[in-house]
């Protein structure tokens, strides 16, 4: 099986370089600010946060291109940083622009969340606050239709990236390409998708506790106890230190499982 057979050879390679943890590291030292800047003026904060965005909005395929190529090398032997740049270079645009196809994507299926979550407070408004059992059944159903098709849509599209730093495809052909493999090793990408999210997951998780510590006192309230300046920066170390390594593993699993199933 693909997911477990691909878990050895990232293990190995991510040991081979850790050059790789610091490529991850610097990426997620980007967000310290944000996480910082939270106990401060709100303004202050808002503009700092959609600064970082469209920094990190703008980096991401640089990024997402270097990391998918030093895996690449890392995976036969050694790799370096100057991999991670003519990687980043190469395919920055054909990156960037299918990141802002996928983001086209996300804002439509928001809408159509949008449209559902106000079509349903009307229904409650119209109906005196008892709306029928059928419409709350029919908005329950189009609900769950809408977060189908979206998670079917991010499943099938997840190793575009791949195929065009990997495979050399182009925008169109990377997408078709990765739904492509997704077809054809359902079984596999099923296992694989559930490892990448739990890992996630918990570094959400990590990345919510350490927000929380850093916002401001009166959004805490008053059940949360005072921690102190030193096991708050304790926490954040950890949270950052946790997304590092986790970064790492996924681009180098990622490319190795991407390895398993391309007949190429």
């Amino acid at each position: 099986m693909a997911t477990l057979n691909s878990l050895r050879p990232a293990i190995s390679g991510l040991i081979r370089n850790p050059i790789l943890l610091v490529i991850t590291g610097l990426y997620t030292l980007l967000q310290i600010p944000q996480l910082v800047l939270q106990s401060q003026s709100p303004l202050i904060s808002a503009l700092v946060s959609l600064l970082m965005t469209g920094v990190l909005l703008v980096l991401l395929p640089f990024y997402q291109g270097g990391l998918i190529g030093m895996a690449n090398e890392a995976l036969a032997g050694h790799t370096q940083i100057r991999s991670f740049i003519q990687a980043g270079k190469s395919n920055y645009i054909s990156l960037l622009l299918s990141y802002l196809v996928i983001l086209a994507v996300n804002i439509l299926f928001g809408i159509a969340g949008f449209v559902l979550f106000f079509a349903g407070g009307l229904g409650f408004v119209i109906g005196n606050g008892q709306p029928s059992t059928a419409v709350i059944a029919i908005i329950g159903i189009l609900g769950l239709l809408i977060v189908v098709a979206y998670l079917l849509i991010v499943i099938s599209i997840q190793f575009y990236a791949h195929a065009i730093v990997l495979s050399d495809t182009k925008i169109i052909e990377g997408f078709k390409y990765s739904v492509k493999l997704v077809r054809q090793n359902l079984f596999s990408v099923a296992g694989y998708s559930v490892i990448m999210f739990f890992g996630g997951a918990l570094i959400g998780l990590l990345g919510g506790v350490s927000s929380i510590l850093f916002s401001p006192q009166p959004a805490l309230g008053t059940a949360l106890p005072d921690i102190s300046l030193p096991l708050v920066i304790l926490i954040l170390a950890i949270s950052l230190i946790l997304t590092a390594i986790f970064g790492a593993f996924y681009g180098v699993y990622s490319v190795a499982f991407y390895q398993k199933i391309n007949p190429d």
